[in-house]
């Protein structure tokens, strides 16, 4: 028997393992997909919000706030792509300043440090891509910027460097109360378990409705965007969010942490828990919005566009705490989610602490390093670590300078890569211009040579997701 199974290896799921691995215990992650960050993780904003819009006294401030402080300490602990870059929330009309400042008082209730008011000539001074009929903005210096993927696999392979064990492709089927526990029914099998905490995302109403009478509902709501070029690096300096008002709510325009340039998004409400395909409705409502606070705005560098799925319930709430002796729910996790992921994490531990009262775990390490980027090191260094390892030598993404020597790490770490998205998210190979064309099969090559599978079983994405049909296996 499990002292703890939680179902769902997003950033809350990666979170809350991580954390209960500061205790002794046999804890598992069990995951519907092929790996970590499949869901709402690896498709957002990629937006540390400061804090300001979340309605005060909600549980989804408090942790917003406390997750968007923790976020630096954690980047160097963990080692994964932070930037502290700052946000802004233009106004486009004078009429709309009761709303700024409704916005700026509720973020100094919410606690937020260092949120002022800039007028037109400093917006512009800071932004000169601004639009030019900007009228101020709120300005929240400790915004930032992260990497969503990178911070996901980082509390990942901490907790299982802390003992968590992973289980991928184990869809949860059905929740049993038993004696002293619980049993988890999954595609892989049934599982005992003294407590669950449930972290499944969009489906995390789901998995709730098999163990309480207060039935939820979770409406996914997607999201489109538009990813720009690396080219575009230094459109804007912080994230712009437009006020809403009387020009509608807009959309965002950000940097990545990678020097590429991110638009969107929406807000769609749809049934498939599964869809994130991009529509062209959604990628024109993008196109509309998408220059109303920013002028200038490159779209023709568009180097692709995608969809993310918010968990969204009806009460714009988080959901976390013990329905029934041992259940611990984690749900309607949506913006600001990923923000909040550390604080979560921190609070979820806690719960399922003083419910199994588990000792502390003496050899728990919360350090983890990162895959070596080559790019990183001065010539000197690189050189030697060719002559080291002659895979840093060898350049497989062209567009992105990604070698074999980084995707070989990615596939050996724990949990490592086993898909072409799996490579791609931890390595950024494929993520780049051509967006894979030129690397794909020489990553599907190296996958197929370090997992020891045939070439016509490697994946896109786990499943049913393959590459190579209609083969001879004998020429593979």
């Amino acid at each position: 028997m499990y002292d703890v199974i939680i179902i769902g290896a997003g950033v809350s799921g990666c979170a809350i393992a991580r954390e209960l691995s500061r205790k002794k215990g046999k804890i598992l992650v069990v995951e519907r997909a092929e790996d970590v960050c499949c869901g709402t993780s690896k498709a957002n904003s990629a937006i540390v919000h400061a804090g300001y819009d979340a309605k005060h006294g909600t549980l989804m401030a408090k942790l917003n706030v406390q997750g968007s402080r923790m976020m630096p300490k954690l980047a160097k602990e963990l080692d994964f792509h932070y930037e502290n870059n700052g946000s802004l929330v233009v106004m486009m009309s004078e009429e709309d300043r009761p709303a700024l400042m409704a916005l700026y008082e509720n973020g100094l209730k919410n606690g937020v440090e260092q949120l002022q008011i800039l007028e037109r000539d400093a917006l512009r001074a800071m932004e000169p891509n601004i639009s030019d009929n900007a009228v101020a903005a709120l300005y929240a210096p400790t915004g930032a910027i992260v990497c969503p993927f990178g911070l996901t696999f980082a509390l990942a392979e901490n907790a299982a460097k802390n003992g968590v064990q992973f289980q991928f492709d184990s869809e949860v089927t059905d929740v049993q109360k038993i004696d002293g526990g619980w049993k988890v029914v999954t595609a892989k099998g049934t599982l005992e378990t003294k407590a669950v905490v449930n972290a499944a995302g969009v489906y995390a109403d789901k998995i709730h409705n098999m163990v309480s009478s207060e039935t939820m509902t979770i409406t996914p709501r997607r999201g489109d965007y538009f990813l720009l070029d690396r080219a575009t690096q230094g459109f804007v300096k912080n994230t712009i969010f437009q006020l809403p008002g009387k020009y509608g709510k807009g959309v965002l325009v950000a940097p990545t942490v990678h020097g590429n340039t991110i638009v969107g998004p929406t807000a769609i409400d749809i049934e498939d828990k599964d869809g994130t395909a991009t529509t062209q409705a959604g990628l024109d409502d993008v196109r509309s919005k998408s220059g109303i606070a920013v002028k200038n705005l490159p779209l023709r560098q568009t180097i692709t566009s995608f969809a993310g799925l918010r968990a969204h319930e009806a009460r714009h709430e988080f959901f976390i705490g013990e329905i029934a002796p041992g259940f611990v729910d984690c749900a309607a996790i949506e913006s600001p989610g990923l923000s909040s992921a550390p604080a979560i994490g921190v609070m979820v531990a806690d719960i399922v602490n003083g419910i199994l009262h588990l000792e502390d775990n003496p050899n728990f390490d919360g350090t983890r390093k990162g895959i070596l980027d080559p790019k990183t090191l001065s010539p000197e260094d690189h050189a030697a670590l060719i002559r080291e390892n002659p895979a840093y030598g060898n350049v497989i993404c062209r567009c992105e300078t990604i070698t074999e020597g980084e995707i070989v790490d990615a596939i050996h770490r724990t949990p490592g890569a086993r898909s072409l998205d799996g490579v791609k998210r931890r390595t950024r190979a494929g993520m780049g211009r051509c967006q894979g064309g030129f690397c794909s099969p020489r990553v599907m090559e190296i996958l197929s040579r370090e997992l020891g599978i045939p070439m016509d079983q490697v994946t896109k994405s786990g499943g049913n997701s393959k590459l190579i049909v209609g083969t001879n296996k004998d020429s593979l």
